[in-house]
């Protein structure tokens, strides 16, 4: 069965938020559906475009950050990542005001700084050259704004050899070390099948935006706060990265089945695939006795963890005769009430399918103007004290112009003389 919005609200849901309002009004709080969202004091510019650093300001939008995205007046409406009535705009963009702004006009780099001025936090993704040749660079706008948090991130770094090369996620995924580890022994790289690059660097960019605003509530200043999805990257290697680090060994390829931890991956049932976990003895132990094979247990190339790594392929191949007998529901059930860990393979239709999944409730539903209704994906943290449903879908080019330059201060005419000029 395919996700059904309508299908969220069940008995443990309801009582939950009801337990959760409850504690609100015993404490003196309002109830959550009342609260300001926790970031909704912060004033944010967006100067973003493609997928790094929306993924930024879509983590302050979606929790209450007032943010203003401007966009060129000359703009198609159309990006790396599609088209803006595409799901994927949709997605990135949604909880934000929008506004078009020629940023090439002294007009329009005047009407900027005055929403610097009132700004808490710029973020941009532009080249390292081009905020500069523009005038909206963290210094121009710092001699407005002393407390400005001003958040860029970029393919490779603000300075250094590549700091005016052009970076994307795939790029970054290959120069960061992934598509070397990622794909079947001996089959050459392969790419991650998200944007991961994209996705972390713009989450650690919100992450550094947060703490530098937690920094700027005790000092009062505000700073420059930088990523680029080649450091997001090495980051998110991780375990992998110490092995060279700290183990002086270079990872390779290991497929489905994980590098370090034995025996976990991926094994063949008798209807398709199970992912399964049982590292450590005390797992391995359950997973044989569970499969009813007790004689690995006194197999010597497996009596200890070192031996099950050496000796890998092997395991897993003894491992899958078992699994293959069994389809995959049989397993995931029988695993799991014996404590080990182990899940289907689901295809993204499956996913939203799961009951898990639905009672997670991650799917928020907007409606927008023009597309109508739209089931988005709701950030995926839950704060006990909020609401983490969508307020807003992404708005239509310009949308929100004159409601902006109202509220700084321009009146009917000086908003047309702009738009004459082309400025908006």
């Amino acid at each position: 069965m395919l996700y059904n919005p309508a299908a969220q609200s069940g008995l443990f849901k309801k009582l939950f938020v009801t337990g959760v309002e409850r504690d609100c009004l015993w404490r003196g709080l309002e109830p959550m559906t009342n609260r300001k969202l926790p970031l909704s004091r912060f004033k944010v510019i967006d100067l973003t475009l493609a997928r790094a650093g929306p993924t930024c300001v879509r983590v302050l939008a979606d929790w209450g950050a007032d943010v203003i995205r401007i966009e060129q007046p000359s703009a198609t409406g159309e990006e790396v990542i599609g088209k803006r009535d595409g799901s994927d705009f949709q997605n990135l963009h949604r909880n934000k005001r929008g506004i078009t702004l020629n940023l090439k006009s002294d007009e329009g780099l005047e009407v900027f700084m005055r929403l610097a001025r009132e700004a808490d936090v710029i973020v941009e993704n532009m080249r390292s050259n081009v905020k500069f040749r523009l005038g909206v660079d963290y210094e121009s706008v710092r001699a407005v704004n002393p407390s400005i948090v001003y958040a860029s991130i970029s393919g490779f770094g603000q300075d250094g050899p590549y700091k005016d090369r052009a970076g994307v996620d795939q790029i970054a995924q290959g120069m960061g070390g992934l598509m070397s580890i990622t794909g079947l022994p001996g089959q050459g790289p392969v790419r991650v099948g998200v944007p991961i690059s994209d996705l972390c660097s713009g989450a650690y960019l919100a992450q550094g935006v947060l703490i530098a605003l937690l920094e700027r509530e005790a000092t009062g200043e505000g700073q420059w706060v930088t990523t680029s999805l080649l450091e997001a990257q090495i980051a998110m290697l991780d375990f992998q990265a110490t092995r060279w680090l700290v183990d002086h060994e270079v990872p390779k390829q290991e497929g489905n089945f994980h590098p370090t931890s034995i025996p976990t991956g991926v094994f063949k049932s008798a209807d398709g695939h199970v992912n399964i976990a049982a590292t450590g003895q005390r797992l391995w132990t359950r997973l044989c006795e569970t499969l009813g094979a007790t004689e690995l247990l006194e197999h010597p190339d497996y009596a200890t963890a070192k031996l099950r790594s050496a000796n890998r392929h092997s395991l897993h191949d003894k491992i899958g005769t078992y699994i293959e007998r069994k389809p995959s529901a049989y397993w995931v059930e029988t695993f799991s009430e014996a404590g080990i860990p182990c899940g289907p393979i689901n295809s993204i239709d499956q996913v939203f399918a799961d009951p898990q999944v639905r009672h997670l409730d991650v799917v928020s539903h907007v409606a927008h103007g023009r597309l109508g209704g739209l089931d988005l994906i709701k950030p995926p943290i839950q704060l006990s004290l909020h609401d983490r449903n969508l307020r807003l879908a992404t708005p239509d080019m310009g949308a929100d112009t004159d409601d902006v330059l109202k509220s700084l201060g321009y009146d009917n005419d000086a908003i047309s003389a702009l738009r004459a000029k082309e400025v908006i």
